[in-house]
């Protein structure tokens, strides 16, 4: 069971480094918030798989801090991008 879990936390370290790429490449702001929020969903799934491969809980911890900041800053994301100017409703 630990090499699965190790393969499959290495196949999600190569899914972050091609996410960087994207990241490098983004025109907008939101294919960057994007690519970010790939990098927390993906880190949180890679620390979780660390943790029970190296038993070590605390990296479950680690993970829910972290999947809890990629909620937030979506959030915040999407509060500052989508403003509504006025009342024109069509």
């Amino acid at each position: 069971m630990n090499d699965l879990d190790l393969a499959v936390a290495l196949f999600l370290l190569g899914n972050l480094i091609v996410a960087l790429l994207a990241a490098a490449r983004g025109p907008t702001a939101a294919d960057r918030m994007l690519v970010a929020l790939l990098f927390c969903s993906t880190g949180t799934g890679i620390l979780v798989l660390l943790a029970v491969a190296m038993r070590i809980p605390a990296l479950v911890d680690v993970a829910l801090v972290l999947a809890l900041l990629a909620a937030i800053g979506g959030v915040a994301f999407a509060k500052r991008a989508w403003h509504v100017e006025g009342n024109d409703r069509d």
